[in-house]
């Protein structure tokens, strides 16, 4: 996967760095991790991210997984989910994680601070309705307490009702008894996230990394 750039069988890669902001090193790094995940196929099945070993344990391992085969990450305005995924797919989903460049416009920073934020968003927004519901929201805050073993079922189902109506006070201000919370909308959650420092948290080093951990 060397000298990619100048080599005539991967044209393509230079299209995908100026796509995704990868560089054509961190592509052959990827690409390689790709190969191994896929059995050396030209395409990827969800089965095949169940096999990681990284991922077992994680909490939100299904909606990590789902997030590689979700149409809307792959900057199309796509909707629905495939069945599987090319090296094309797989990268624009990793660019999700890419650090941004520390040579960049505030306008282009948010602009990346969007994208990410809308990536964690349809993460949360399941059922693709365009918005994060209590019962989405509670899946995922019971998840990630309950399996940490601290806690039982019932406890995280009450923190995480207690914690979506923290959020539903913060979106929506003071709201009537008799008044229905919908769920989180996108520009709800841009609001949440107003101030944290998102670009750089959710990010991932490709450079000098071991690709058995690329997932992670």
């Amino acid at each position: 996967m060397g000298a990619l750039q100048s080599s005539p069988g991967h044209p393509e890669y230079i299209d995908l760095s100026e796509k995704t902001g990868f560089s054509i090193e961190q592509i052959g790094v990827l690409h390689k991790r790709f190969k191994q995940l896929s059995h050396n196929e030209e395409s990827l099945r969800r089965e095949q991210f169940e096999e990681i070993p990284d991922l077992a344990c994680n909490p939100i391992r299904a909606q990590i997984i789902e997030a590689f085969f979700d149409k809307r990450n792959y900057h199309q305005n796509g909707e629905g989910t495939v069945n599987e995924i090319g090296f094309e797919e797989f990268l624009v989903v990793m660019s999700h994680f890419r650090p941004p460049s520390l040579h960049i416009t505030e306008e282009q920073l948010e602009k990346v601070r969007r994208e990410k934020l809308r990536f964690l968003f349809n993460m949360h927004d399941t059922d693709n309705d365009g918005t994060i519901t209590l019962e989405e929201y509670r899946h995922v805050v019971e998840e990630l307490l309950s399996r940490s073993g601290a806690l039982g079922k019932e406890t995280a189902k009450s923190i995480a009702d207690a914690a979506m109506l923290e959020v539903a006070s913060i979106s929506m201000g003071h709201m009537e008894p008799d008044e229905f919370y919908e769920g989180i909308t996108f520009e709800h959650f841009l609001k949440l996230l107003d101030g944290f420092e998102i670009e750089s948290k959710m990010s991932v080093r490709f450079l000098n990394m071991d690709t058995i951990t690329l997932c992670k």
